[in-house]
């Protein structure tokens, strides 16, 4: 009897040992043969999933909540020094940037993501290249006079513009505080006012669509952290400076950043696009003749690096950067075209960093 109860009592004894034990720890009593969980034998967390987006912008590759079914808008946009800073270029989803007469080069904004923009220009004068830039994306052409030959297209053929001298003066105003002819300028809300009211459409499900890279995915090419772009004339030099922290090409005129006059914000691109074209100039004030057709030498610029391909363009589509063939994916977001002379070779006209 002694020793059952001897027995007995080391049993409560040791019992009593381990919940103390356990209370010492702040937690309770390990039960008996547990594993001991430690940083190395834990199950590792499953990694998070991005699931791509149900629908994305055909033009920026941006996610949209339904598919974006907007016609476009191609908005001639002055690049004179005296128009500069403009307004409303940071919210185009493509910007062309290519040369008029003179030396002088010209903007085509191309807008469709964007629902709302107050202010956009000033507005100048479009020519025949200009049209097939902007009908490439199905945009309604928004202009303020024109070339000879461009309105004999637009009266011929036509054309589905809003003309602030012809057609379509409501739908623009002057900004006393500019001088003109720098001092024009428009919305999104009256253009597409005024596309409605002359009964243009306003939907289109066949816009054309670029390919684009999901938003992580690893960059190619060799370094480039800047590009300097000469077209002709010294004051018409742009200049694209990479930004590691937001991976965009901030975009500089001279030496100074290319800024939204309203905001102060500075232009910048995802991609930045370089093409050389055969021009032609076709009198004595110097108008231009531009093939936007027959593809050529190109560069590719994104995040922060450089690919060598050429340009092509099929028919009825837009104008495509590709490398052997294929055509390259861009990054989502804003992308910059920049046409330049073949004369003289198309490399005289780009200068690279690294």
């Amino acid at each position: 009897m002694q020793i059952r109860a001897l027995n007995k009592m080391l049993l409560i004894l040791s019992a009593a040992a381990v919940l103390l034990a356990g209370c010492q720890n702040g937690g309770e009593a390990a039960a008996p043969n547990a594993p001991v969980q430690t940083g190395e034998n834990q199950a590792p967390a499953e990694p998070a999933v991005t699931q791509p987006a149900a629908y994305v912008s055909p033009l920026t590759g941006e996610p949209v909540d339904a598919p974006l079914e907007t016609r476009p808008l191609a908005v001639m946009i002055n690049n004179a020094p005296a128009a500069r800073p403009q307004s409303g270029l940071m919210d185009a989803d493509i910007v062309y940037e290519v040369l008029a007469e003179g030396g002088i080069t010209r903007l085509v904004a191309i807008y469709q993501s964007a629902e709302k923009v107050e202010k956009i220009g000033p507005v100048r004068s479009i020519r025949p290249y200009l049209i097939d830039l902007g009908e490439s994306y199905h945009g309604v052409l928004v202009h303020a006079g024109g070339s000879t030959d461009a309105y004999a297209l637009i009266q011929s053929l036509h054309k589905e513009d809003l003309d602030e001298i012809s057609n379509a003066g409501a739908y623009f105003w002057r900004d006393k505080s500019r001088k003109a002819p720098h001092n024009l300028y428009t919305s999104v809300e009256k253009l597409r006012a005024g596309a409605k009211k002359r009964g243009y459409g306003l939907v289109d499900k066949q816009v054309p669509a670029y390919t684009f890279r999901e938003a992580d995915d690893p960059v190619e090419g060799e370094s480039a952290s800047q590009v300097e772009i000469k077209f002709l004339l010294n004051n018409y030099r742009v200049s694209y400076h990479y930004n590691t922290k937001t991976r965009l090409y901030e975009r500089y005129v001279g030496k100074k950043p290319h800024k939204d006059l309203d905001t102060g914000t500075g232009l910048t691109a995802a991609n930045v696009v370089i093409i050389g074209a055969d021009h032609q100039t076709l009198d004595k004030v110097g108008r231009l003749s531009v093939d936007l057709n027959s593809g050529g030498k190109a560069m590719l610029l994104q995040r922060g690096k450089l690919i060598q391909g050429q340009w092509v363009r099929k028919k009825n589509d837009v104008i495509r950067f590709v490398k052997d063939g294929a055509e390259v994916p861009l990054y989502p977001g804003k992308t910059y075209f920049n046409i330049v002379p073949n004369t003289g070779g198309f490399s005289s006209h780009v200068t690279i960093t690294k």
